[in-house]
């Protein structure tokens, strides 16, 4: 911790109206930043949760499944949604609807997905792409999103030879969005090799009346903090560091966040502490689901992320991936050594998808013009697809 404190001055993050304890963020990722996982990061520190990525679209039509995605717990303060949406009516119509309902603090527009099957379409990573209508689209949102926060989550753009990220933030800072973040790779990276920490600091420079906020390869407080102290950025997002370790935001709030950010001293993680979050997670998702079926076939998908590295059998880890009650949870975690220490290297770095550079699936002629032409305009009517993003 001291030498965190050598590396970065703590400070608050300011988003618009939203004044947050602690510079941190958590990114919105399909299928895990629901409520459940929201309310368990807030219980370790401080922060801003995102909830996972929604589609316009399916918001103004009013999808049931989406209606109860943007539902936040009474306890969730400030609220937050993250919308990818590809069409500006709509964007705008679907931040309306949040806005004039009181269902968010803040919203956040995705611009960062880099799965095939959206960047085929013209959406996600590959939309800023088209300057025009990315401006259109954060405009028209900004506008009608008022005295709510507007972000932007992006990432540098296509690939190394289509790069888009300084462009956009200078088009979201000129519309009147509260904060750009980046993820600092390509689209054509996925989730693989190196985040490129440099983007970021040139981001910044190119940014400079709103917050810039970080992403890519921050798994533990020291990385935040080395992150910020080498770019300059206001703030992280942490996405796939806090899998499997939700206490990832105590750790985080206790080295960048001010006085109070986070009580208590650095966490002990002894197999018995992971135990007891690992439990506590299931226990939110069956209250979320409303359904103890449910929400331990959920819990089974974050096995492997809260367990890496521990003394964890082979057949306990099975066991664990199979569970359908909180009773059985109870069984299979009795028979773990609580006692045993936390592993150190073994349960680090790394989580989640990582994939390999690819080339970005785009619609026929994509990159010939930053103008949407008439055969672009068709095909993004499609793009509206729910996947995960960032």
């Amino acid at each position: 911790m001291d030498r965190m404190s050598t590396l970065v001055t703590p400070a608050a993050l300011r988003i618009g109206p939203i004044a947050l304890d602690a510079p941190v963020v958590l990114a919105p990722m399909a299928g895990i930043t629901n409520t459940a996982f929201r309310r368990l990061c807030r219980e370790y520190g401080a922060g801003l949760y995102v909830s996972e990525m929604i589609t316009t679209r399916a918001l103004v039509e009013r999808n049931a499944t989406t209606m109860r995605l943007i539902t936040h717990h009474e306890s969730e303060t400030p609220r937050s949604i993250q919308l990818y949406g590809v069409d500006p009516a709509t964007t705008e119509a679907a931040v309306r609807l949040l806005v004039e309902e009181d269902r968010a603090d803040h919203i956040d527009l995705n611009f960062g997905c880099p799965v095939p099957k959206v960047t085929r379409k013209g959406g996600g990573a590959a939309l800023p792409w088209k300057l025009g209508l990315f401006r259109e689209i954060v405009t028209r949102a900004a506008r009608a999103a008022g005295e709510v926060p507007l972000t932007v989550k992006m990432r540098k753009g296509i690939d190394g030879d289509h790069l888009t990220y300084l462009d956009a933030g200078r088009i979201a800072e000129d519309a009147g969005v509260a904060a750009v973040a980046l993820h600092a790779r390509t689209a054509a990276e996925f989730y693989s090799g190196t985040a490129d920490w440099d983007a970021i600091t040139r981001l910044k420079e190119a940014v400079t009346s709103v917050p810039v906020l970080g992403n890519g390869d921050i798994w533990s407080a020291e990385d935040a903090g080395r992150m910020m102290a080498e770019t300059g950025c206001d703030g992280v997002v942490v996405g796939r560091g806090c899998l499997g370790r939700p206490w990832l935001f105590g750790d985080l709030a206790r080295a960048l966040g001010g006085p109070g950010a986070a009580a208590g001293g650095p966490v002990d993680a002894t197999l018995g502490f992971v135990a007891r979050a690992f439990r506590r997670h299931a226990e939110l998702l069956v209250e979320f689901f409303e359904d103890e079926d449910r929400g331990c076939r959920d819990i089974r998908k974050h096995v492997a992320w809260y367990f890496k590295g521990y003394p964890v059998g082979g057949e306990t880890r099975a066991q664990l991936a199979t569970v359908s009650s909180l009773a059985q949870i109870d069984a299979l975690l009795a028979t773990l050594d609580v006692d045993a220490p936390y592993p150190g290297a073994a349960a680090e770095g790394q989580r989640g998808r990582a994939g390999t550079p690819k080339r970005p699936a785009l619609p026929d002629g994509w990159l010939a013009s930053r103008d949407l032409g008439a055969e672009a305009s068709r095909t993004l009517a499609e793009a509206e697809v729910d996947n995960s993003g960032g």
